[in-house]
């Protein structure tokens, strides 16, 4: 069966149970070719299992998925031959080399000598590898060892790449080349779906699914999530923002306060009536300034989860 014109992904009504929590519940989207998609949401939102049920290695209870064409749940093994899955511990082998690794994986997926070393010189050469390949897997960074992972999953050229948090407690530096990586797979078409605790990085997706007790609640680019939030922004700084946050979030016209570092992010009605309020309820304290500021995901995500959840289709139940 052909994929639709420009889609790569399809999943529709996914559910899955494990006992009696219901951790995914009823969740659809599609992505599209060359497209790099966000899933978003606390611990136990239903990320991992929804990637898991994706890439073929989980079951689903109920719904479908097409990958590049193929049903997933019909068909895994063909499906794993259009996608990589990089779950959170990827499985490189730490006794191996970085060579190794990479001709295993790509002896494993089928793929040619000649194109082996071919494309392996040239993703090698991307994720700023080259030179440790005789190096031991387990004698890597942690950032180095997680651009081998995408190496080794890239090395079949695969439609469709699934991303389970790849970037966490890794560097800022590898952070950037991982991206850099990324950005370049886009431009060739490949489908990338992505699990990230990193906020920032979930601004550079194109679009954003915002998991939610294992249902998406909601699903646009993250531009129009923003522009979703309710109320306006105001940054507010002072020498103790934890207790800061407690006495703003009493003040009349705030709809909710978040902590952001040494600052207090806090969503109020009206921000030309409301920053001269907090500025008189801030006289006095030492090291205080309030500037109106852009919303972030994080704050859009914490305001959205206020709301009723949206219906089939996007009103406020």
């Amino acid at each position: 069966m052909a994929a639709a014109a420009g889609v790569a992904i399809r999943a529709r009504g996914l559910q899955r149970r494990f006992g009696e929590l219901r951790a995914v519940r009823d969740v659809s989207f599609e992505v599209a070719a060359g497209e790099i998609f966000g899933l978003v949401g606390p611990d136990g939102a239903g990320k991992t299992t929804t990637m898991r049920m994706l890439a073929g290695v989980l079951g689903a209870h109920a719904g479908s998925i097409e990958i590049d064409g193929v049903d997933v749940l019909a068909d895994p093994e063909s499906a794993k031959l259009r996608l990589s899955y990089m779950p959170q511990r990827f499985g490189l082998y730490e006794d191996l080399t970085v060579a190794e690794n990479l001709r295993f994986y790509a002896d494993l997926f089928g793929v040619a000598a000649a194109e082996r070393r071919s494309r392996g010189a040239e993703l090698i050469g991307a994720a700023g590898l080259a030179g440790f390949e005789s190096r031991l897997a387990g004698r890597l960074s942690g950032g180095m060892k997680q651009k081998l992972g995408l190496v080794c999953a890239l090395i079949h050229t695969p439609r469709v790449l699934l991303l389970d948090e790849p970037t966490t407690g890794v560097d800022p530096v590898s952070r950037r080349d991982f991206w850099a990586i990324l950005y370049r797979l886009r431009e060739t078409g490949v489908a990338i779906v992505m699990a990230t605790a990193y906020m920032d990085e979930a601004e550079r997706c194109t679009r954003l699914a915002l998991f939610h007790a294992g249902e998406v609640r909601y699903c646009d680019t993250p531009a129009s999530l923003k522009s979703r939030m309710p109320g306006a922004l105001l940054a507010v700084g002072a020498e103790r923002p934890r207790e800061l946050r407690e006495r703003l979030a009493r003040l009349p016209g705030v709809l909710g306060t978040l902590l952001m570092g040494d600052r207090v992010h806090v969503r109020v009605d009206d921000a030309a009536r409301r920053i001269e309020d907090i500025r008189a309820a801030l006289a006095g304290e030492p090291g205080s300034s309030v500037s109106p500021v852009e919303p972030g995901i994080e704050d859009v995500f914490v305001a959205l989860l206020e709301q009723p959840a949206p219906d089939a289709h996007g009103q406020p139940r």
